[in-house]
């Protein structure tokens, strides 16, 4: 085939996108053909409907089968063409001073015949160089399918995705309206809640009041029949012998009686109305495993004064002046110190009547003895006051009329608000809440628990 030849048949075979010889022709409903990565990359950026590359034709179908003949064709010209090229470009072997011409697939290099019967190159598969290439054409060509099928996957995973995309754009904000709406709901029920608790307490406190009020009415009455029985007694006593001995036996029934009768004081009890939520939200700053330190007191001193919540801790060489009850004491603290941020935990005091706990600035710890300052404490304490086990706070000092916990106590620590809250775990409630006062020293959690 001569030169003129040649180019007009190569040019017959040439792709009008890349200007190449075909590579997996295909033939589009208007009969052009182009290569298929060439026209699916030219089809892949351009809009729809496909047209014609060359003419704007319309064509219909997405895909195409490829064209064998046109396949066979361009394979020869390229053939054609490389024999032309590499007659004036042809790789000549040093040793054996011939064109190298085969191709050896084992070890990727281009072989002389001569190069390709040695030893080394004897047992591998040998192949023209031309078949060579077209054959790495092949696989390439499979991979390429392989990947633009993974491609045209993705692009309608891609579809989906920009879909789920804007889906979960417009769930978001459907969902912040939710959200919005359940705080707004759970804020009214609460605030409904509130109004309940506090018309609640404010009916029980009356109901509580009017009974202290009674009780204060029945011993007033009961000291002044007390006081006529005394006066009549003193009579009595001024009677004659005789008298006196007949009328002795109904003095002793009137004694007796006015001892039975002698009423019994009030003491006040708030009912506990639990908060809906508030564990819930504490939990969120729940601190575990919070005291890591104990050390039993044989010699513990609580003032019995309502007015008055210091505590101390001493051996038996510092008593004091009023005579303080003397009993064995567990005394646990944690190790780490807080200086800012909010923390909860849960202190069991199920095995103990009378019980300290709370946060302090330090535990001072000497050969003698241990000292909690009031000032640099915020606790409660469960002691007995008139046979009668009742609540007490500190800075200031409170007597707590609630019911006293028989299970977990919650403290919740928020340090930078300068506030220590104490909870009822078992009833959900709230105990006692010390007003905000700013703290300028690190706070640990503390619990003494006293034996009886």
């Amino acid at each position: 085939m001569d030169s003129d030849t040649l180019q007009v048949f190569q040019s017959e075979l040439t792709c009008s996108i890349c200007m190449n010889c075909f590579l997996d022709p295909v033939t589009i409903d208007c009969g052009h053909s182009f290569c298929r990565p060439c026209l699916s990359l030219c089809w892949e950026e351009g809009q729809t409907p496909r047209s014609c590359p060359e003419c704007r034709g319309i064509s219909e179908r997405p895909h195409f089968k490829t064209n064998i003949v046109l396949k066979r064709l361009a394979s020869l010209a390229r053939q054609a063409r490389a024999d032309h090229d590499h007659r004036s470009e042809e790789q000549i072997c040093e040793t054996h001073q011939e064109a190298r011409g085969l191709f050896c697939e084992a070890d990727q290099t281009l072989l002389c015949g001569p190069c390709s019967e040695r030893p080394e190159h004897a047992a591998h598969s040998h192949s023209p160089i031309h078949r060579a290439a077209e054959e790495s054409r092949e696989k390439l060509l499979k991979r390429m399918g392989s990947l633009w099928k993974i491609r045209e996957e993705m692009k309608i995973i891609l579809n989906q995705e920009a879909k789920k995309t804007r889906s979960f754009k417009n769930y978001v904000s459907l969902r912040k309206k939710m959200i919005i709406a359940e705080y707004q709901r759970m804020l009214l029920l609460l605030r409904e809640e509130e109004q309940l608790h506090l018309e609640a307490l404010e009916q029980e406190a009356k109901e509580i009041c009017e009974q202290l009020k009674e009780s204060v009415l029945r011993m007033t009455q009961y000291r002044e029949h007390l006081k006529d029985i005394y006066r009549e007694l003193t009579v009595m006593c001024f009677k004659p012998d005789r008298e006196l001995l007949q009328v002795r036996k109904e003095v002793d029934s009137w004694t007796d009686l006015a001892e039975m009768q002698k009423p019994q004081p009030v003491n006040p009890e708030l009912t506990c109305w639990p908060v809906t939520g508030i564990l819930d939200m504490l939990n969120n700053f729940r601190v575990d495993n919070i005291l890591s330190q104990t050390m039993t007191i044989h010699h513990m001193s609580l003032s019995e004064d309502e007015d008055d919540a210091s505590v101390m801790f001493r051996d038996e060489h510092h008593g004091t002046s009023r005579q303080p009850q003397i009993v064995e004491s567990v005394v646990s603290w944690g190790a780490r110190a807080f200086t800012s941020g909010r923390h909860y935990w849960e202190l069991d005091v199920t095995q103990s009547s009378s019980w300290i706990l709370g946060t302090c600035k330090d535990i001072l710890i000497t050969d003698t003895n241990i000292s909690i300052y009031s000032e640099e404490a915020c606790v409660l304490f469960s002691k007995k006051v008139n046979n009668h086990y009742s609540l007490f706070t500190n800075t200031p000092p409170y007597i707590q009329y609630v019911k006293r916990p028989l299970g977990r106590i919650g403290v919740f620590l928020d340090y930078d608000n300068g506030t220590v809250s104490f909870y009822d775990v078992c009833r959900g409630s709230l105990i006692y809440s010390f007003l905000p006062s700013p703290f300028s020293f690190p706070l640990k959690p503390f619990l003494c628990l006293r034996s009886l």
